[in-house]
């Protein structure tokens, strides 16, 4: 890691991720495209982790890009050395890894969300399994304010999200929406005064369960958007054939059943 993003992962496998720059509202830099890629790259690697949060340090999740860019842009220079269409992770580039790279963990990803997720910002948080937002947080798909437009993965993650109609007004017009619209419109999942405490009560709640079903959940709900129906009934077969028996899955069932808490072991190997 960097300073821009740190990461700390408690006794129950649940990580804390947060984004680090207070002072400029944790505005995505190059050392902050930097930090989120390399807490996902080792995130990836850690073999007891449950789930993590996402979160912004002092008084917003997220404010987008930061505004040295956009001078940059104004003044005629992007302020970077190669082609966006370059392909440098992947499917993806580099910017759009930053918020797909969430997508991409095989654990649960909970975005806490207060003070501001703009552009670029509610892109990452877009990256999440879910969002948790503060009442009074303002969101905005703000790129068309710039003469842009969504770029770090947001047309593949939002699709999901919103209705056709409802994501084209967004982008359109890049107005702000509040936790409460967010919700109501499906960009987020709750919403209330805490969002963080929200968010860490999710992931501890996901930590309890068998850390093998948990990962071939989100395996199945990232195939949900493009995969045909058929394709959808073999693989969710295919991933209940590799839990029934196996020793995570016999001991969530005896847990159940004797009504205590579950003791899980090693996870399932890949493949």
């Amino acid at each position: 890691m960097n300073e821009r993003v740190l990461i700390e992962i408690d006794d129950d496998g649940v990580a804390d991720v947060c984004l680090n720059r207070a002072d400029k509202m944790n505005a995505l830099d190059a050392e902050m495209f930097d930090g989120i890629l390399a807490a996902q790259a080792r995130l990836r690697d850690e073999q007891g982790l449950r789930a993590v949060v996402l979160r912004g340090a002092g008084r917003a999740f997220c404010a987008g890009l930061d505004m040295g860019r956009m001078q940059h842009m104004a003044q005629g220079s992007s302020g970077r050395d190669h082609l966006l269409a370059e392909r440098t992770q992947g499917i993806a580039n580099n910017p759009q890894q930053v918020a797909w790279g969430w997508r991409e963990l095989p654990v649960p990803v909970i975005a806490a969300i207060h003070g501001v997720a703009f552009g670029g910002g509610l892109q990452v948080a877009l990256g999440a399994d879910l969002r948790c937002v503060a009442s009074d947080a303002r969101l905005s798909v703000l790129e068309m304010k710039w003469g842009l437009v969504p770029d770090m993965a947001g047309f593949p993650l939002l699709r999901e999200l919103l209705r056709g109609d409802v994501l084209r007004e967004l982008v359109y017009t890049a107005r702000v929406l509040d936790g409460g619209e967010a919700v109501q419109l499906g960009l987020a999942s709750w919403v209330g005064a805490d969002p963080l405490a929200r968010a860490r009560e999710l992931a501890r709640q996901i930590a309890q369960s068998s850390p093998d079903a948990v990962r071939a959940a989100k395996r199945l709900l990232n195939q949900v958007s493009d995969a045909s129906e058929a394709e959808l009934l073999q693989r969710e077969s295919l991933e209940q054939d590799r839990l029934i028996g196996s020793p995570n899955q016999r001991e969530a069932a005896a847990a159940g059943l004797q009504k205590r808490a579950p003791r899980f072991g090693e996870l399932l190997p890949e493949g």
